[in-house]
Parts: structure tokens; C-alpha cells; sequence
């Protein structure tokens, strides 16, 4: 691309989107691999990345937030902890999981918070996500009301991608209210499955084969409420908070949680009514279909036909 029409198109960037976007965009339309750098707690996920690779950084900062709206606009860059403190001023949580990284790399690795029954996935959680195209150009997709959302679901699309589709700039996310109360209780002679029934709807419940632990959170009397229906069914007592996590996700259908004593995980702790196990051992790659693999190289394909952006990384490859 001539110089001058790059410098047209950035100009016309910085007038649309701002300077920090057309300063992110300038760094990463090359005709060289290219791969966007937050803290690197995740870095090694999907594979390592190719050698001679340049890294780049996405600009940080807290756009706008609309507390009464529920929806915040953040640049990828943004510390996930700095985000979620500007919130608890407010009273309210995001579902981006805090590891020490930014808002752009939790979406791009798109693992949800153990908690995700009380905070939500973060993939319905992302409502815009404003990118920059391996051509250099600012795409933005979705936007903070669905119902005047037309088109292909690119906020979803990205949550998971690892960065391999586009270059995330910015995103607006859903927020949702810091609950009146919260409440961990334990219990060493219940059937965690059947707390998914006793209880409306609990924050998370989590179970090591032995010991099950159960957040109630919402307003004092509802909290109550459910903690008297959990002591009909077993003998529960207040807990410090959540148990300690084993480094290695697994993914199982919920249904299958109750065969975990017979797999080779470790010690473990699952999330009963989600699927997802936490293990000492790590899962074993899985076999993706070939449909899915077809459907997966179209989309690299069309949003990276040259395969510049973060080459080495394969979402399916977890």
C-alpha cells in the first residue's frame, strides 16, 4: 500500500475513531506477522506463537460507563482489575476474568469466571467489539443494544478467537449489579447435583468429590430464604469463600459430572450445572470434527487471508 494512501486512511481513522485507535491501527497494518501483547497470563494457549512475530500493545482506558445503562465501553488494553474497580464504585461486577491481564485478552481467551453462574458468560456479556482487520481497517460489529444489532454476531465470534480474526481495539461490555449479599456455605453429605434443584438460582456451585460449596448471593431475606431450603436436603455450614482451584481447565457436558471419580484428573474441583472442571492433570487435546475444522479454516480464511495475525495460535487447540 502507497504511503500516502496509508496516511489517508489513518487520518480518516483518527477522525472516526480517535487517535489512540488510528495509533493501534498504524502498528499493526503491515504486511508482517503481527500479534497483540497484554500481560501474557494466557499466552502460551492455543499453541505457541510463530517465530519472528511482531507484538504490539492495544491502547488502555475506560471510554465511557454508563452505571444506570449497565454498559461499559473499554479500550482492549485496559486492565481487567481496573475495569472491575471503576465498577465497584458503582455497585456493579463485570463476567471478565481477572488473572492480572487486559479486557482484550480475557475476551480473546474467552474462559469464563468460575463464578459464571452469578456474573454471567462472557460471551453474552460482550456486546461490541471494535477491531482492526488484517487490511487496516476499523470494523465494528454488534453494538450496546441488541435489538438494533443487524448482521453476523461478531462480538461472539471473537470471544475465544485468540486474536487469530482481527486485532480487538475496543469493546463495549455488559455489567451487572454487586449482589446486597454473599454467602459460601459447605457441606460433606450432600448430593451437589441435587443443590442445582433445591435452590433457585445459586452463584456457583462447586464440588471436589467429597465436599460441595454453595454461593447464595441477592438480598438478605432471599439468601436466607435459599440457605433453609439447602438445610433440608444436607448439613451445611458458612465458608470462608470459594475452594482452591486445580490450574488445568477441563470441559465436560453437565450431564457428565457425575462420572468424574472415574476419570484421570487428579484432585479436582467441578462446577456442577456448567461442565467445567478444574484438575491437576491436564485434558487431553480432543478430536474436532471435520465440519468444524472445514468451518474454522473458512473463517481464518476470510478474515485473515494471509494468515498474518497471531500465526502459530489455533482456538481449538486448548
Amino acid at each position: 500500500m502507497a504511503g500516502a494512501n496509508i496516511d489517508s486512511r489513518l487520518a480518516g481513522i483518527a477522525e472516526s475513531f480517535g487517535p489512540e485507535t488510528a495509533a493501534f491501527a498504524a502498528e499493526v497494518t503491515t504486511d508482517d506477522a503481527v500479534s497483540i501483547a497484554g500481560r501474557k497470563t494466557r499466552w502460551e494457549l492455543g499453541g505457541p506463537l510463530a517465530e519472528g512475530t511482531t507484538t504490539v500493545a492495544a491502547p488502555a482506558g475506560i471510554v465511557d460507563y454508563v452505571p444506570n445503562e449497565m454498559i461499559a465501553t473499554v479500550r482492549a488494553g485496559t486492565l481487567v482489575a481496573d475495569l472491575n474497580q471503576e465498577l465497584a464504585n458503582a455497585g456493579q461486577r463485570s463476567a471478565l476474568v481477572d488473572r492480572g491481564g487486559t479486557v482484550g485478552g480475557a475476551i480473546a481467551v474467552g474462559e469464563d469466571d468460575p463464578l459464571v453462574l452469578g456474573v454471567g458468560r462472557i460471551r453474552a456479556s460482550v456486546l461490541q467489539v471494535r477491531y482492526v482487520s488484517a487490511e487496516g481497517d476499523v470494523i465494528t460489529g454488534g453494538g450496546p443494544t441488541v435489538k438494533n444489532v443487524t448482521g453476523f454476531d461478531l462480538p461472539r465470534l471473537f470471544v475465544g478467537s485468540l486474536g487469530t480474526l482481527g486485532s480487538i481495539v475496543e469493546v463495549i461490555v455488559r455489567t451487572n449489579p454487586i449482589p446486597a449479599v454473599s454467602r459460601w456455605l459447605i457441606s460433606d453429605d450432600v448430593d451437589p447435583f441435587a443443590v442445582r434443584d433445591a435452590v433457585l438460582r445459586p452463584s456457583a456451585v462447586f464440588w471436589n468429590g467429597s465436599k460441595t460449596w454453595v454461593l447464595l448471593e441477592g438480598h438478605q431475606v432471599d439468601v436466607e430464604a435459599e440457605a433453609f431450603k439447602l438445610d433440608q436436603i444436607g448439613s451445611f455450614s458458612d465458608a470462608d469463600g470459594a475452594p482452591t482451584f486445580p490450574p488445568h481447565r477441563w470441559s465436560f457436558a453437565p450431564a457428565d459430572l457425575k462420572a468424574l471419580p472415574t476419570q484421570d484428573l487428579g484432585p479436582y474441583v467441578a462446577s456442577v450445572g456448567v461442565g467445567t472442571v478444574f484438575a491437576d492433570n491436564q485434558q487431553p487435546r480432543r478430536t474436532i470434527d471435520a465440519g468444524s475444522q472445514t468451518i474454522a479454516a473458512r473463517l481464518k480464511a476470510e478474515f485473515d487471508p494471509k494468515g498474518r495475525l497471531n500465526p502459530g495460535r489455533n482456538p481449538n487447540n486448548r
